[in-house]
């Protein structure tokens, strides 16, 4: 039958790409207005009238701008992201806003991409591209090292830690794994202290959340035990590495390749066009000075496979919410699950 409680729902910050996957995971279920604004107090008031919001990591979700959803009968929140740490949570629970997560989505994005940034630094790739462009086709500049027996380090066995891992052993890599809780069905990897990860690792992966725990694990003292000219590559979130240290290890050579697919002060940089800036990020400008750092805008995510997986599971969520239930493992109430 006709389902004529439609959901009313702004979604924030949805980039043009994105509307054709809404689009198709919603079959016009329900009535998702899409604005390409970001959240902010003075974009709130586009949540007139509505009974959810989707939201992105790029979103402001702070206390005041949560007050004022509330205030204008928000009640419930999603965001299109694993990550939380952009969403006050007690703020939210305060009000009796309800919110969800995509709990995971296609981790073979995130793994594939962690490989390509890992094998492009080991077998500089983009100094040869440069190169070839020019037409200078020497190789002397270019020489790479095997992957096959190296020591890959992976902090957090979450899908997405596991996935990287299987990727990464299917070179002939030895896969060592750190997680703050035990994993079950580890296949292969050899779950060892953080301390051991750092000193034992040729290149080491990120795949944690951002928590006040994580916040700067990658810090001048952590990076001190690393192996001299380490690879360290980071498909989370920026804030887990401390980016001024990170220049400091660069320049000493302690840190010999580097991949970045965030920031740690990404938020009014990336997703948008900064070409034109009279002033520029200068941590960022440091950072893309050196020959031996590849740094992509946060989309080790970004395959159609993804979008579309990560529209079908937050329409999942409105589904669940429009028929009174509890939105499941994407539950990130601050309180846990409860039904309205």
């Amino acid at each position: 039958g006709i389902n004529v409680l439609l959901m009313k729902v702004v979604a924030y910050s949805v980039r043009e790409f994105e509307k054709e996957f809404v689009a198709r995971a919603n079959q016009k279920q329900h009535d998702i207005t899409l604005i390409s604004n970001s959240l902010s107090l003075e974009t709130a008031v586009y949540a007139q009238g509505k009974e959810a919001v989707v939201v992105s990591t790029q979103d402001d979700l702070s206390e005041e701008v949560i007050d004022k959803l509330a205030d204008l009968g928000i009640k419930y929140i999603t965001t299109r992201s694993v990550s939380t740490d952009h969403i006050d949570r007690i703020a939210a629970g305060k009000r009796n806003i309800k919110l969800a997560n995509v709990p995971s989505y296609s981790p073979a994005a995130v793994s594939e991409y962690t490989l390509m940034l890992a094998l492009s630094l080991g077998r500089r790739i983009i100094s040869t591209v440069n190169s070839s462009r020019e037409f200078d086709f020497r190789i002397d500049q270019h020489i790479g090292f095997n992957f096959k027996g190296k020591t890959i380090g992976i902090v957090g066995l979450g899908a997405i830690g596991k996935a990287t891992a299987m990727v990464f052993r299917s070179l002939g890599c030895k896969i060592l794994g750190h997680d703050t809780s035990p994993v079950p069905d580890l296949d292969g990897i050899e779950e060892v202290s953080f301390e051991q990860l750092l000193e034992e690792s040729d290149i080491i992966s990120l795949h944690i959340p951002l928590t006040p725990e994580t916040k700067h694990i990658i810090n001048m003292h952590s990076i001190s035990k690393m192996k001299n000219g380490v690879m360290l590559i980071n498909t989370s979130r920026g804030g887990l590495i401390k980016s001024e240290d990170l220049i400091k290890a660069l320049k000493t050579g302690k840190i010999g390749l580097l991949g970045l697919d965030g920031y740690e002060f990404e938020k009014d940089m990336f997703y948008s066009d900064h070409r034109a800036d009279r002033i520029k990020d200068p941590i960022m400008e440091e950072l893309l000075s050196f020959p031996n750092v590849i740094i992509s805008p946060h989309q080790a995510f970004l395959t159609k496979e993804a979008l579309q997986e990560i529209a079908n599971l937050i329409i999942k969520n409105l589904d669940n919410w429009q028929a009174g239930r509890c939105s499941g493992k994407a539950c990130v109430c601050a309180d846990g699950c409860s039904k309205r």
